[in-house]
Formats: C-alpha cells, structure tokens, sequence
C-alpha cells in the first residue's frame, strides 16, 4: 500500500508480446477504476505476481525461469536482489510459511524459494517436486503441466494444479521443499487450470482449461483429502471456436463464482447451491483473451492479455451478474494483484 493508505494495483505482463513490465497503477476507492502511474522494466516476462507486506514477488515465465522480489516503497518498486533460477515456463507463484513457491508449466514442478530476513529471497532453490504422469491430449499433456500453487486455508497443505497430468497434489511443505501427501485425479483430457477455495474452507473449485468445466470438490483440511463432487459447465451455451477457461474467484460471502474463458472472451457467474452450482450467465469481459481475473473491495477485474487492458466490474450483490465500470491499458496483461 502506498503512503498515506492509498491502495495500489500492480500489474503483470508478457514484454515479450509487447508489456511494459510490471505496472503501478492508483485504485479509485468509490469506482475501483485504475489509473497507471508507472512502469518497471527488466524482468523478462513477468507474468504472475504476489504480495506479501511490503515485498512484490514476480516470475518470470521463460524457458529458463526465475523469480524476483521487489520491495514497495510509496509509488517506487526496488529490486531486492537479483532473481533465482526455478523451473522452466513459470506460471503462478504464492508465498506461504517464509517460502516463495512457483507452478513451473514448462518442467512440470514445484520449486521452493526460501525467503531471508526482510522478505528477500535466498539465493538457490531449497526444493523442487517434479509431477509425473500424462493426459489424453497429445498437443497439451504429453507430460505434466503445473500451472498453480497455493496454500490452502488452514495453512497446513499446499495444493498445485496440474493440466497435463488431470490431477491435483496435495502437498506438505516440510524442510524448504513440498512432499507428496496425496494426487487427486481428475476427469481425464480435463486439464485442470487453477482452484480456488471457499471461504468456508470446505470447498475448492476446479477450473478446468481443456474442457469448460468447473469441478465442485470437498476439501477436507484435517486429512488433507481433496473429494471430486460435481461438475458444471462454465458456459451457457456449446461453445462455437476456441473456449479455454482461464481464471476462477469466489465471492467473498461465499455466493458466487466467476470464470473467464478466452476464445468466447465471457464473464461467467455460476450461483454456489450447497455442494453444487446453479444455472450460468455470463456477459463480455471488456476485452480479447481474458487471462486472470482479480476481487479488490468489492470489485471484479480481468486482466485482457490480447486487447492489452485491465477491465473492472462491479458485481451486482443479488445476482452476482458484473456490470462493466471501466478498463485501463495494459499491454499484455497477464495478472493483477492489490496491495
């Protein structure tokens, strides 16, 4: 957060497709809308970003791969230290019990960062768990595909979604690097994208990119068991061309899920009905290729890779339906993250 308490977004961006790096953007409290105030570059590719405090995490999604930290300080984004190698073609990365931890699509793992004194990272890798295995889909999963991790609710487990394998690890994070608990499987030629928790935290929801299709699942944190229940169609209708879903959130009060696909460039909002969801509707996102989606203060944000924009909405509270407020460019985007 700035001085002062202002908030701030930050978003990422392919500067290999033309971004400018990692942008520092002003948020509006009474419209959410964002206003670009600066620019930092040097970091190939900084596609996916985290915040922990005043530090900034970002990968840097190419063959070799790496992660960086940034430190905050008002407006200013400092580097604090060069970046450290990690698995190839990172995708996601979140920072969990003083660790930075990426999803590394390109190699199919799980790298551990440990993090130092102040929030800066070490300076090599403490662990690295390789997902094995394969999916029916022989253009997309001829071997596995991590393309997220996170901690789940309680803290205790780190889950990593995987789209070449249709699975999702559970893991511990034990000593610097992340241990097999249990490999949940998932419909096979799915591909399995991100999840998101319930606020509740006995809930996940499975986004799955190669089928449009979320899996509703219960999670239990004691036992770390992940329980598939009920799948549901993200679309309202059969997709005509492309349609690989992107990014899921749920909604604070635990009533709502939203979806972006790209391809059909759609919002979706599916209504949470006990352990199922309930009839679709979705509305454009603002712009071409919708590749994150982000909830700030009551506020929906798609970051549109394609079009290069940042679009937000604001949600109607009854029926979760997103009514479009405004967009900002962005060249490239690929995530944003609020501090």
């Amino acid at each position: 957060m700035a001085d002062g308490g202002a908030r701030r977004a930050y978003i990422g961006s392919f500067t290999t497709a033309g971004g400018r790096g990692i942008l520092t953007a002003a948020v509006a409290p009474d419209s959410g809308a964002l206003t670009v105030l600066d620019a930092l570059n040097g970091l190939p590719d900084p596609s996916y970003l985290a915040l922990s405090g005043d530090m900034l995490y970002a990968v840097s999604e190419t063959p070799d791969g790496a992660v960086a930290a940034y430190r905050l300080d008002g407006d200013r984004i400092e580097p604090a230290g060069p970046p450290v190698r990690v698995g190839s073609g990172p995708t996601h990365l979140s920072v969990h019990a003083g660790h930075a931890l990426t999803a590394d699509y390109g190699s199919g793992s799980v790298t551990v960062v440990p993090l130092a004194a102040g929030g800066t990272l070490g300076e090599r890798a403490s662990g690295v768990l390789r997902h094995r295995g394969s999916g029916p889909v022989p253009q997309r999963q001829q071997g596995p595909h991590a393309h997220q991790v996170q901690p789940d609710p309680s803290g205790r487990w780190v889950v990593s979604v995987d789209l070449g394998t249709d699975s999702v690890q559970v893991c511990a994070l034990q000593r610097g690097t992340v241990r097999l608990h249990r490999e949940i499987p998932l419909p096979a030629g799915s591909g399995p994208r991100h999840l998101a928790f319930h606020p509740d935290g006995d809930r996940a929801y499975v986004l799955n990119e190669l089928t449009p299709t979320v899996i509703v699942c219960r999670w239990d944190a004691g036992a770390g068991v992940l329980e598939p229940v009920t799948e549901t169609c993200v679309l309202p209708d059969r997709p005509v061309g492309q349609a690989y879903p992107s990014g899921i959130v749920v909604s604070p009060d635990g009533r709502f899920v939203w979806t972006a696909t790209r391809g059909q460039d759609l919002l979706s909002v599916l209504a949470i009905e006990g352990e199922g969801l309930g009839p679709v509707a979705a509305v454009p996102c603002g712009g071409v290729w919708p590749r994150a989606l982000a909830l700030s203060e009551g506020f929906l944000y798609v970051a549109n890779e394609r079009s290069g924009d940042v679009t937000w909405f604001a949600p109607d509270p009854e029926t979760g339906l997103p009514r479009r407020g405004g967009s900002v460019e962005a060249p490239a985007a690929s995530c944003v993250v609020f501090g």
